[in-house]
């Protein structure tokens, strides 16, 4: 029976697994919008079926086909979340997390990060026959400093970068240095009776016991994730059945993940068991260990070193967290790993076990740009790069329009691809003066930010609060709710409007052909991201290179047909060739000055309807095609 009522209860959280997959994914991924249809477009190449809520009534109320179209769309909305958990092994990741952290499935949905840490710790405390105690949670104000992040030596770098990288890096320190609530000293050395030698003092000037003299239990925690992540990993590389691939790799990143989230544990002021002793000696002593390696390989790997194999000093140009990017100098993709690999092993052996540098991959070339922001071509075999690596530009960030990501991610194409900066630079221009004379797609203009607070909540007023506010009035039925990603675009409404009065809604500008400020987008959106790009290349001037020149001065702007003059003019009957004005009252195609040649311009303008009606055609076949209705009306609400 109770196995019987354990399957039920599997069964009932996977069933909400599926009912909430849209949670599944804001939670798990970072996208641009969380719409089913965007969503299944983005991993399944899939969308639903095009029916306006306007039209679910007359489809129901219509005939055979038309309900059909309404099934076809009810359907599609079953299948397309239960095709988003295959694809994305939602099931599979979550229950290997469940089994990891030893917490309910449904745990993983409804609670955060500090349940599964916590459950860990009780699992190993009850085995150790250690009592947990109980807390009140209350708000500190204690901060501590972070990870070292070395001064970017910024610029375009046409010769191999080579990063090396520590492995788990705070989990190895937790393990190494045995920091755990149970090893923390607090007060005099006298109340413990220890000895100098009995303890460490952490570079924040934290003490804790050695593991010669009690063992912590966070270390075996983490030890016992560790050895499992590296077991299922072995495994992952030695499995050929397609499902149980799926399922290790499930299982290693759980455990990656999990052996991750303890330092934060310990860190959290407002949690179940704050220590920041801990989370400040580890943070500590990674920067510690950052410096020491900067140190370590500029001092070791000098001009001439390993037989001549180093051309000259080696440089580290960045450093960030855990992972140190060093120019050894060589012009090669094979010899910087080689020397990478060389300088991982060394440098190893200045640290103690299992705190370990292992060398990841080499860029080349490299575009270093500041703190958290760079790109470059990612070699992990010398043979053929992986990819192009991007780090905190636009080309991953979803705070600006899908224009920007785009040009970027071209220009960077043609950069370190290419090796072609003239030709980025004009790439560049040319859609700068696309924008501006309004010939980009209003897609590529749409910004998309979260509705998380009602207007009121904000001290300032935000662009996609007030266009809520905007659509509510509308119509509340469809406008969006908390939680909800806001699109919209900016229009133009003069000069001195600010910008959150100018949003709106994309689908309404193009109802009522409003036109788009476009200067707005240079400014706010393309002139920073492109000049960051190319300022390594063309210097402080990038900005003015690309905001000022030939490219931007032509500009076209369309203006609404319910404003201006436009209300005002009037209908006139014209001659199909020479566009003169016919006398009120005449209906001719043609003037009495091109009648002789009526039969002509008749065989001319037959010419252009035929040309036009076949392009119409070719569009109504992709229309059905979409639709799935070949010898039936085209039923679409766009």
């Amino acid at each position: 029976m109770h196995c019987f009522t354990g399957n039920i209860s599997v069964l009932a959280t996977i069933y909400r697994l599926v009912n909430r997959k849209s949670q599944v994914v804001l939670r798990d991924y970072k996208l641009r919008s969380y719409s089913l249809n965007s969503v299944s477009y983005h991993f399944l190449c899939e969308q639903k079926e095009d029916v306006d809520y306007s039209m679910i009534a007359d489809l129901q109320n219509g005939n055979a086909f038309t309900r059909r179209r309404l099934a076809i769309y009810c359907m599609k909305d079953a299948y397309l979340p239960l095709k988003l958990l295959q694809k994305l092994m939602s099931i599979i990741n979550y229950i290997e997390m469940a089994r990891v952290t030893g917490v309910p499935l449904d745990y993983l949905l409804s609670r955060g990060q500090q349940v599964k840490v916590m459950s860990q710790i009780l699992r190993k405390a009850k085995s150790l026959h250690f009592f947990l105690p109980v807390i009140d949670i209350v708000q500190a104000d204690d901060t501590y400093e972070g990870a070292t992040v070395i001064d970017p030596i910024r610029g375009f770098y046409n010769t191999p970068i080579a990063t090396l990288d520590f492995a788990s890096l705070y989990p190895s320190i937790m393990i190494a240095h045995n920091l755990c609530y149970t090893t923390l000293i607090r007060g005099s050395n006298a109340t413990h009776n220890l000895s100098d030698s009995d303890f460490e003092v952490t570079p924040s000037n934290n003490r804790f016991v050695k593991s010669n003299i009690r063992r912590g239990l966070l270390p075996q925690v983490l030890e016992d994730l560790l050895n499992a992540r590296k077991q299922a990993k072995n495994d992952l590389k030695n499995e050929k059945d397609p499902f149980r691939r799926m399922v290790l790799n499930g299982r290693q990143l759980a455990l990656k993940i999990s052996a991750n989230s303890v330092y934060g544990f310990t860190g959290a002021s407002v949690g179940k068991l704050p220590c920041l002793e801990i989370s400040q000696s580890v943070t500590a002593y990674g920067r510690q260990m950052i410096d020491l390696t900067k140190s370590a390989v500029e001092e070791i790997y000098k001009e001439g070193y390993l037989d001549g194999k180093c051309p000259c000093n080696a440089q580290v140009i960045y450093g960030d967290t855990d992972s140190v990017m060093v120019k050894f100098g060589v012009k090669d993709v094979k010899a910087a790993m080689e020397l990478g690999l060389h300088a991982a092993t060394e440098v190893s052996k200045k640290f103690i076990p299992p705190i370990k540098l292992e060398f990841e991959k080499v860029y080349s070339p490299f575009l270093l740009i500041n703190k958290k922001r760079y790109a470059g071509l990612y070699f992990t075999r010398p043979e053929k790069h992986d990819k192009i690596d991007c780090k905190g530009l636009e080309t991953v960030r979803r705070d600006n329009c899908p224009l920007v990501s785009k040009v970027l991610s071209t220009c960077l194409e043609k950069m370190l691809l290419e090796g072609d900066a003239t030709s980025a630079l004009e790439h560049a221009k040319k859609v700068i003066s696309d924008l501006l004379c309004n010939r980009i797609d209003i897609s590529e203009l749409i910004i998309t930010k979260e509705l998380t607070r009602s207007s009121n909540a904000y001290a300032a007023k935000q662009a996609h609060v007030v266009l809520a506010e905007r659509m509510r009035e509308r119509d509340s039925g469809s406008a969006p709710r908390l939680g909800d990603r806001v699109p919209y675009v900016i229009v133009a409404k003069g000069q001195k409007v600010p910008a959150y009065e100018k949003a709106e809604d994309p689908i309404y500008v193009l109802q009522n052909n409003i036109p788009i400020d476009t200067a707005y987008y240079l400014e706010n959106q393309l002139a920073k991201p492109l000049a960051r790009i190319f300022e390594p290349i063309l210097g402080d001037k990038a900005e003015s290179i690309l905001t000022t020149g030939v490219h931007t001065l032509v500009r076209t702007v369309v203006q609404s047909k319910k404003s201006g003059l436009s209300q005002f003019f009037q209908k006139t009957e014209r001659c199909l060739s020479c566009k003169s004005s016919l006398p009120k009252g005449v209906s001719d195609a043609t003037c009495a000055h091109c009648k002789p040649n009526e039969g002509k311009v008749f065989i001319t303008h037959l010419a252009l309807m035929n040309a036009i009606e076949n392009r119409f055609a070719r569009l109504w076949t992709e229309c059905q095609n979409c639709s799935g209705t070949m010898n039936e009306e085209v039923l679409c609400s766009a």
